[in-house]
């Protein structure tokens, strides 16, 4: 299996794609807009891929958080509020927005499985600080550290018990960024002190089943490589002082923020400690480039899939959706808007 999360140019595999996936065997997909028209052909380009790989718990995987950031979008799904909505409803009454957040992930989720796709990039764990790029913005559940654990993990309970994986984002934090990194490389200079408060919510939620790298420099630990491939910040802050023990995946590694051709940023993130790595703009040459570059899985890694994957497809007993629609929405109209 090649460590790695390909990604399909349209709504349908195409037969160049289909010889390359089978041949490459890659641990999963990502979907965006472009592959997804209606509910009946998302459900088959799925159903093609778990049929391509005879997996049904294979990884498939969107962003789908709501607000700015789904690629599933109306008419054909609902609009979701964006994660910040909740971050105000707490600062009015935490156990309501915490409730709402669960609730709005279950129907995320019933969306999700519907079509076939097992895990959702969600929730976002960055806390912003004053100036910095809003490439997070209205994503991040708040600027408390316990806030934002709190609402990342009723998002995830949400999203389990609608049988869909998440994912939290982006680890070691990506809210100190003062420029976009999927178009240059953000270098943070805070200490250790600050960087602890950045940490926090991702060490509340250190037993989340995936998380998801930032592509940024942090010099109070590695001051010549970014997250995603430093050893240091993989092994010594992501694995021990948060404690994650999930499966770790690269952000896009054809950002800008990274230097190099593809098959040799993933090759580096890859020795330093990730996983899997994401590739996001299906370019036939450079999945190829990463699948010849590439190991195979490590045996680490491949448990560690197994473990992240093993709770998709698995709904829990849950209200119909129309009375989960209007207990999400009920507390919403607390602030006097509704998704």
């Amino acid at each position: 299996m090649t460590p790695a999360i390909f990604s399909l140019s349209g709504p349908v595999m195409t037969p160049e794609e289909r010889a390359l996936f089978k041949a490459a065997n890659p641990a999963g997909y990502v979907l965006f807009g472009r592959n997804v028209e209606n509910r009946q052909q998302l459900r088959a380009l799925t159903d093609s891929l778990r049929d391509l790989h005879g997996r049904d718990d294979l990884l498939v995987s969107i962003d789908q958080e709501g607000g700015r950031v789904a690629r599933m979008k109306p008419p054909e799904w609902d609009k979701y509020p964006a994660p910040g909505l909740f971050a105000e409803l707490y600062r009015l009454s935490p156990a309501s927005a915490i409730e709402a957040a669960r609730t709005n992930a279950q129907l995320l989720a019933l969306d999700l499985a519907e079509v076939g796709i097992t895990v959702d990039y969600h929730p976002v764990l960055d806390i912003p600080v004053d100036g910095a790029h809003d490439v997070i913005g209205d994503r991040a559940l708040g600027r408390d550290p316990m806030q934002v654990a709190a609402l990342g993990r009723a998002t995830l309970d949400g999203l389990a018990r609608g049988g869909v994986v998440g994912c939290v984002k982006h680890m070691p934090g990506h809210g100190r960024a003062m420029v976009d990194s999927h178009k240059s490389l953000p270098v943070v200079e805070a200490s250790e002190a600050d960087l602890a408060t950045d940490i926090a919510p991702f060490a509340k939620l250190a037993d989340a089943p995936i998380a998801m790298t930032a592509h940024i420099r942090f010099t109070a630990w590695d001051a010549d490589n970014p997250a995603t491939q430093s050893r240091f910040v993989i092994e010594q802050i992501i694995r021990q002082r948060i404690g994650f023990g999930g499966l770790l995946l690269s952000d896009d590694i054809d950002m800008e923020a990274l230097e190099g051709t593809v098959p040799e940023r993933s090759l580096r993130a890859i020795a330093a400690g990730c996983d899997l790595v994401l590739y996001c703009w299906a370019r036939i040459d450079a999945m190829e480039g990463i699948a010849d570059c590439l190991p195979a899985i490590t045996q680490a890694a491949s448990d560690r899939l197994d473990r992240a994957m093993s709770g998709a497809g698995k709904l829990a007993a849950m209200p119909p959706r129309e009375e989960l629609l209007a207990t999400r929405n009920s507390f919403l109209d607390l602030l006097g808007e509704r998704a």
